[in-house]
C-alpha cells in the first residue's frame, strides 16, 4: 500500500514544479492584549445577518455520490518532462527522487473515528475519518442549499492558491497525471481550488476570521459588517471546510476555534481539522488541542503533521519554525487533495 501510494505521488510530483514563495506577513496579527479583544470579535460575528440561500441558488450541482472507480495509474508518457533549467523555488525530478523516500507514513482511508486517544495524536492516521454525526451535518447542509461541489479553506499564506491547491484548477496537465479517483475529485470540486477567499490571507489567525476589519473583501461580494468567515460561507456555500490555522498561536485562540467550528456546523458544512507541521509554540501543545476539539465535535482530522516527518527538517524551511520547505509544500498539496477525496467519499 505504501509503495503504491508513493509511486502514485512520484508521477504527480513531476508536474508540480510550482513556485513556493510564502512571505512573512508584516501587517496585522490578532494579539491577546494589543489587538482586537475577544468580546468585540465575537460580538461582530454574532451581529451578522446571514441570508438564507435556497437550494437552487448555489453553483450548478453535479452528482454527489461518486460511482465505483478503478484506481489505475496514468501512463508515464502523459507527463510533460520537467524543464532542464530550474526556476527559483521549483522542485526538479532529481530533488524528488532524492528527497522523497519510502518512509512517508500513509494509511488507508478509515470510515470511523480512530480508536486512539488524543494524547496519541502523532499515531493517528493521516487521512480523515468520517463520523455518522458529520454525515448528518452534510446531508442537512445539502438540503439547505450547500453545494456538493464547493469546499473552503480557512488558512494563512501557506494556504493561498499559488502555493497550495490552485494548480488543480489552473493546470490541466497536473490533473491528467493524477490517479483516476483523484481526477474525479478534482472534477467534483473544480472552481474551488484556485479562487480568492476572504478566509485565506497572510497572518490569518482564528480570531482574525471572526473580526470584521480583517475582511479585505477584494471581490466586493461581502456585506457590510460581515466577518471573513461568514462572508465565505454565504458566498461560496461550501459543504466541506478545511480549518487550517493555528500557527500564530495566542492563549485565546482555542476559544475562537470553538466559535469557528460551531459557525461552520450551523451553516451545514463539515469542518476538517488540520494538524500543523511546525512547532512554533515549542511545546507541541496546539496539535493535541486541535485533535481534542475534533474529538469533542466528532470532526474529521487530516493529520498533516505526520506526512512531513520523514522530510529533511521535518518539512520546514532550514532555520525556520514556521514555513514549509519546497518538499513540504508538495506533500502539503498532494496530501490535501487525498484528504479532500477521503472526506468527500466518506460523507456519501
Amino acid at each position: 500500500m505504501l509503495n503504491k501510494r508513493l509511486a502514485r505521488w512520484g508521477m504527480v510530483f513531476l508536474m508540480l514544479a510550482i513556485l513556493s514563495g510564502c512571505q512573512p506577513d508584516t501587517g496585522f496579527y490578532v494579539r491577546e492584549a494589543t489587538q482586537e479583544p475577544e468580546q468585540a470579535a465575537l460580538q461582530n460575528s454574532a451581529a451578522l445577518t446571514i441570508e438564507k440561500e435556497g437550494a437552487g441558488s448555489g453553483p450548478a450541482q453535479k452528482s454527489v455520490l461518486p460511482p465505483p472507480i478503478e484506481d489505475e495509474h496514468p501512463a508515464i508518457q502523459s507527463i510533460t518532462p520537467a524543464p532542464t533549467e530550474e526556476a527559483p523555488g521549483q522542485i526538479t525530478p532529481l530533488e524528488i527522487t532524492s528527497q522523497f523516500s519510502p518512509t512517508a507514513p500513509v494509511e488507508a482511508v478509515e470510515t470511523a473515528a480512530p480508536a486512539l486517544p488524543v494524547e496519541a495524536w502523532k499515531d493517528w492516521p493521516v487521512m480523515p475519518a468520517i463520523s455518522e454525526e458529520m454525515r448528518q451535518v452534510y446531508l442537512r447542509g445539502l438540503a439547505e442549499g450547500r453545494s456538493p461541489n464547493a469546499f473552503s479553506i480557512l488558512g494563512d499564506c501557506q494556504s493561498q492558491p499559488e502555493v497550495f491547491l490552485g494548480v488543480f484548477d489552473s493546470d490541466p496537465d497536473v490533473s491528467i497525471a493524477l490517479p483516476a479517483s483523484l481526477r474525479q475529485t478534482v472534477e467534483q470540486f473544480r472552481g474551488s481550488f484556485d479562487r480568492y477567499s476572504p478566509t485565506v490571507k497572510d497572518g490569518t489567525t482564528e480570531g482574525a476570521l471572526l473580526w470584521v476589519e480583517w475582511n479585505d473583501n477584494k471581490e466586493k461580494k461581502c456585506q457590510p459588517g460581515e466577518t471573513p468567515l461568514d462572508c465565505e460561507l454565504r458566498v461560496h456555500q461550501p459543504s466541506i471546510v478545511f480549518v487550517h490555522i493555528g500557527t500564530h498561536y495566542e492563549s485565546r485562540q482555542m476559544g475562537y476555534m470553538r466559535k469557528i467550528i460551531e459557525r461552520i456546523l450551523q451553516h451545514g458544512a463539515v469542518p476538517v481539522i488540520v494538524t500543523k507541521a511546525d512547532n512554533r509554540e515549542l511545546d507541541e501543545k496546539i496539535n493535541p488541542n486541535l485533535v481534542a476539539m475534533a474529538v469533542e465535535y466528532h470532526l474529521p482530522v487530516w493529520n498533516f503533521w505526520k506526512t512531513v516527518q520523514h522530510l529533511p527538517n521535518r518539512g520546514m524551511e532550514k532555520d525556520s519554525r514556521m514555513y514549509l520547505s519546497k518538499e513540504g509544500l508538495v506533500v502539503h498539496r498532494m496530501s490535501a487533495l487525498e484528504a479532500l477525496d477521503a472526506v468527500w467519499r466518506g460523507l456519501q
